[in-house]
């Protein structure tokens, strides 16, 4: 069984997405073990109570600095017993300590398809907003393995949505979760527990394809 610890700051769409997967038996070899929120009113840790699923929320303004920040997460993390950490609209920093402490074993979801509109910045509908004025004809969403820079770990799965002429940033958002994140980030949640991922450098490898 592949624990999961789910990162969250908001409303928990993407949480919502893995909490059906298990649920449907597609993640029949996974659970999660924690919620752990960045913000105190995110509806994400009401979606985790419906199901039972224990929840915490860590302030980052209640830690000095980011090193003592990581040291609260990486604890928590490490007393679920968590495999796999899962960054499902998280936006706080993450610091060189945690990222040593589980690398290759955190994965995050972008709404965009790296490397374009990512990094530093580009988070919840800045993506869309920016491929619209970009005037781009494709985006999609992107799941990676999470590296101190951000958006920058390999790439795992990427999933395209062509845009329509009459989308807003906000119709364009709904799409992309609905048509790529809510698919590629339970895909990629089940791949790496049959332990069909393989890193090499840049390049992330699937067994079995």
């Amino acid at each position: 069984m592949l624990n999961l610890g789910v990162l969250v700051s908001g409303g928990g769409t993407n949480l919502q997405a893995i909490i059906d997967k298990i649920e449907s038996g597609y993640l029949n070899n996974c659970r999660i073990s924690v919620v752990i929120s960045s913000k105190k009113d995110a509806y994400a840790l009401e979606r985790a109570a419906r199901h039972g699923i224990p929840a915490v929320c860590i302030l980052r303004k209640d830690f000095a600095s980011l090193d003592e920040y990581d040291e609260a997460l990486i604890e928590c993390i490490n007393k679920y017993n968590v495999d796999l950490v899962v960054m499902a609209g998280f936006l706080c920093l993450l610091g060189e300590k945690f990222n040593k402490a589980f690398k290759n074993r955190v994965i995050n979801v972008h709404p965009s398809l790296i490397p374009a509109f990512c990094g530093k910045g580009y988070y919840g509908i800045i993506p869309h907003q920016k491929a619209l004025e970009y005037g781009v004809k494709v985006t999609g969403a992107t799941v990676h393995f999470v590296e101190l820079e951000a958006d920058a770990g390999p790439i795992i799965l990427q999933k395209a949505v062509y845009i329509n002429d009459d989308d807003t940033p906000e119709s364009l958002q709904k799409r992309v979760m609905e048509e790529a994140e809510w698919v590629i980030l339970p895909e990629a949640i089940k791949l790496y527990s049959e332990g069909r991922i393989e890193v090499d450098g840049r390049k992330v490898r699937i067994k079995g394809l």
